[in-house]
């Protein structure tokens, strides 16, 4: 059984609500299938979005009451990055837990947690704590976050691989992630937008409140979702999988984190170096709408990805559009008035989601068996701790150097994701010739490894 560069897929059920029926010899002959849509149902999509909101919502929710209660620009920076840090350290066992128990048991587990902790966050900052105990606080609601989006994919690639045929796989898992990277780049665009509206009609610690309400509800609801009772089918009956936790640290897989890694390097610096260009001009509180402007241009084409040609290989996407977005960056960089700065984001806006969208596919084709939510659960991770690190850095940067030097921030960060591409480039070497066909390479040895 092939155990390499194969998606890991878990028991898809024979409806929504489970029972984790193989593959119909219907399915396998290509004969009339219900779509992904009809396989998950419409009221899991809606459900899944609205509980990545929290996830969106805590880095900068964090930053924001952290500054208003303390009045220090860098600990609040610091705070926000022991976010990311939280999540570095604890998001890929959650991933791997539910790879072995299932998302259900996981998820039932940390959203109270984590909705107990950004409360606890917000009477401690207000509090007279040290800034020891602060930080402790931070990293709970960082190794809390409910890793709704890479759970979501892990989901949504078993009910492909296990209940659709071969020949359909392909098409069905680039539109799967074209839709799961536009739904993040509307969350990570609307969640600091939320913050911000929520920070000042209300109160800063507001965001946080709203953030731990929609956890306990709707990562609540996400998990006891019918599509949550999936295990890997890889695994065994004790929950171990075939593939060796090694295998997650192959170079072909590393480099895809380090340039989703950059991509939220990224989303923090823009947002950060944006911000503060706006209150040079006095506007501070219009960043996010601005920020808009490359947020929904990313979404757009996040979801037109699935219609792009086979030939046009994922290591050439990877490139091309990655060298789109360090080409905005440098425009961003040099701006020196507003209308420069829309045509940047605008610009920007047409690199970063094709590339989260191929980072996610590669990802999904190179899971080792039975591996499938760690890996997602390691992506999404990265794109968080990228995030919140940007973000404290170049909110430094800004403060004791200038707006100027900040926006060369998000340069470096697109530096990260075309350099992640030219080595993952050299690393697939010949191998990739239709590179996009490997997916269906991949998911036909699920199938086989499904009936074994």
């Amino acid at each position: 059984m092939t155990q390499t560069h194969t998606s890991s897929v878990g028991t898809a059920p024979n409806d929504p609500a489970g029972g984790g029926a193989a593959l119909s010899d219907a399915a396998r002959n290509g004969a009339a299938q219900p779509s992904v849509l009809s396989l998950a149902g419409l009221p899991y999509f809606p459900i899944a979005f609205i509980a990545r909101l929290p996830f969106a919502m805590m880095v900068v929710g964090v930053l924001t009451v952290a500054v208003s209660a303390r009045g220090s620009l860098s600990l609040g920076g610091l705070t926000s990055a022991f976010v990311g840090v939280g999540t570095a350290v604890v998001g890929p066992l959650l991933g791997a837990a539910a790879d072995r128990f299932g998302q259900r048991r996981v998820l039932l587990l940390i959203a109270p947690v984590n909705s107990v902790l950004l409360l606890v966050f917000c009477a401690v900052v207000y509090s007279q704590a040290s800034p020891a105990l602060l930080l402790l606080a931070a990293f709970g609601i960082g190794a809390t976050a409910p890793q709704v989006a890479p759970m979501s994919r892990s989901r949504l690639v078993t009910l492909i691989a296990e209940r659709m045929a071969p020949a359909r796989r392909p098409k069905a898992l680039s539109a799967t992630m074209s839709y799961e990277s536009a739904a993040d780049e509307m969350v990570f665009v609307f969640g600091p937008f939320l913050v911000g509206i929520l920070a000042s009609a209300l109160s800063p610690w507001a965001p946080l409140a709203i953030a731990a309400a929609l956890s306990a509800v709707f990562v609540i609801a996400f998990a006891l979702h019918p599509t949550g009772r999936a295990v890997s089918a890889a695994r065994s009956e004790d929950g171990s999988a075939p593939s060796s936790a090694r295998e997650l640290f192959r170079p072909v897989l590393l480099t895809v984190v380090v340039g989703i890694f950059g991509v939220g390097l990224f989303f923090g610096s823009v947002l950060t170096s944006l911000t503060s260009f706006m209150a040079d001009l006095g506007e501070s509180e219009r960043a996010g709408l601005f920020y808009g402007i490359m947020g929904i241009g990313s979404a757009v084409l996040a979801l037109g990805m699935a219609w792009l040609p086979a030939r046009f290989s994922l290591r050439a996407r990877w490139l091309t559009f990655g060298l789109l977005l360090l080409g905005g960056s440098l425009l961003l960089a040099n701006a020196t008035a507003l209308a420069a700065v829309v045509v940047a984001l605008a610009l920007m806006g047409t690199g970063v989601g094709p590339v989260l969208v191929t980072l996610y596919g590669l990802g999904a084709d190179r899971s080792p068996l039975g591996r499938s939510a760690t890996v997602m659960t390691m992506l999404g991770s990265g794109v968080i701790v990228g995030q919140s690190l940007a973000a404290a850095g170049t909110g430094q940067v800004a403060e004791a150097l200038g707006t100027g030097t900040a926006l060369w921030a998000p340069v470096c960060a697109a530096s990260v994701v075309v350099l992640a591409g030219a080595a993952n480039w050299f690393l697939t070497g010949h191998a990739d010739t239709a590179e996009a066909s490997a997916t269906r390479a991949s998911a036909a040895r699920v199938s086989v490894a499904a009936d074994e």
